[in-house]
């Protein structure tokens, strides 16, 4: 019998251990660790920091799901792996030996690279339910007595659509309470244009983003590196081509909210060998660990290079559609190896990006992720808005029900119909 044992519950987590539990015979184990009773639906994030959800709305309470499923279920936080031993520390101090272990733990949020960055500090942020709980508080104070607004991502960010997000759906909410002529906007980016997304664009993501931020009177700095925050007063270092300085900006803000750089989490990290020297995971093309073979990784805790080299750092985002497609390539090869068969499956990384702007929205595909392409594809509508706010009913539906994989393919194929996105070349 073979004990397999996910940790992380988040949008990998939760999928790789439903999918294991499904193709894994009955006499294997399978074990979640997860640090809360409850999922969180990450995209939903924004809304929650202009009070358009409670954080109540977009969480499901996992017990039961994952028990009617027969997989177990244990609400803690790991604060060691022993791989050489196969065997996990739990914050309880209790310990849990694995034949097969999945990391699917997501980033740290590494705000401590930029002075003041953060919710301890003067920024807010919409990278957990946590922080944009948080957001929404200060947004209330903000909206009583507003003034400029600062959006954006700092240097070595690599999850650009909620920068965007928030930015489009503070604007949106601001002129639904008709105090946006109040607020001057400014978003600033380490992406070296407008569009960038950490992809080197989408097709004319570059027009298409510029024009939006136009219509909406934002301005933007590009290849701009945060170097400070304060109280009300951000400093930029706008770099040139070269990397040079170009101009230093000094902005003021009474509402401010940023994406950081993620690293990976202190206990995956500290293992000699799996990681590469930000913490994320290293991996071949079955998503196991070159050095500890029955180590597998999924979802944004996972090593991908830069798409390309930046005058400030930007990393390469990890979308929902490549990260289930990463959980199914991991499932399938542990299932195979557990059943004496040959690991074999490779995941199809390719970027689909639904991204809301409160009112109307984009939708991005990159297929595959990294350039040359296959398909590149585009387009702005309120449909996307409408899509976006379907598919959060449809993926809590999809946990609470323990049938969440394959969501993102199912529901982009088949309900969206965006494009044909079958049998990519990774």
């Amino acid at each position: 019998m073979a004990h397999v044992v996910v940790i992380g519950a988040g949008v990998g987590g939760i999928p790789a251990a439903f999918d294991l539990r499904k193709h894994l015979p009955k006499e294997h184990r399978v074990t979640l660790v997860g640090a809360r009773p409850y999922f969180e639906f990450t995209p939903s994030n924004p809304w929650i920091a202009v009070g358009w959800r409670t954080p109540a709305q977009t969480r499901v309470q996992m017990q039961a799901p994952l028990e009617s499923k027969g997989i177990q279920w244990l609400v803690n936080t790991v604060t060691a792996i022993d791989a050489e031993a196969s065997r996990l520390t739990l914050d309880d101090g209790s310990q849990i030996p694995y034949d097969y272990l999945v990391i699917a733990t997501g980033p740290r949020l590494a705000f401590e690279e930029v002075p003041g960055l953060g919710p301890d500090g003067f920024t807010q942020s919409v990278c957990s339910q946590d922080h944009s709980a948080q957001a929404w508080d200060r947004y209330q104070e903000f909206v009583k007595s507003p003034g400029p607004v600062v959006v954006g991502a700092a240097p070595g960010a690599s999850c650009f659509g909620p920068a965007y997000e928030t930015a489009m759906i503070l604007d949106a909410d601001l002129r639904k309470r008709r105090i946006r002529d109040k607020v001057p906007m400014t978003y600033v980016t380490s992406e070296p244009y407008i569009g960038h997304m950490g992809l080197g664009g989408v097709g004319d993501s570059k027009g298409l983003m510029e024009s939006e931020l136009r219509e909406r009177h934002i301005k933007w700095i590009t290849n701009a590196k945060i170097v400070s925050v304060a109280a009300n007063e951000m400093t930029v270092h706008e770099l040139d081509e070269s990397g040079a300085l170009k101009k230093e900006h000094k902005l003021p803000f009474v509402y401010s909210a940023v994406i950081p750089a993620f690293k990976g989490v202190d206990a995956v990290a500290a293992v000699p060998g799996l990681c590469n020297p930000r913490g994320f995971v290293l991996i071949d093309k079955h998503q196991r660990s070159p050095k500890f073979r029955n180590i597998f990784s999924v979802g944004v805790c996972v090593a991908i290079p830069p798409v390309e080299v930046t005058p400030v750092a930007t990393g390469a985002p990890k979308t929902g559609y490549m990260i289930e497609s990463m959980v199914s390539a991991a499932a399938a090869n542990i299932t195979a190896e557990i059943t004496g068969k040959e690991a074999v499956a490779e995941a199809t990384w390719n970027a689909i990006c639904l991204a809301d702007f409160g009112d109307t929205g984009v939708v991005f595909v990159a297929l595959p992720q990294i350039p040359p392409r296959n398909v590149t594809w585009s387009k702005e509508g309120k449909w996307v808005h409408l899509a976006k706010v379907a598919f959060e009913k449809y993926f809590l539906r999809k946990v609470r029900t323990g049938s969440l994989t394959p969501v993102y393919e199912t529901y982009v194929l088949k309900t969206l119909g965006i494009v044909s996105l079958k049998h990519q070349a990774p």
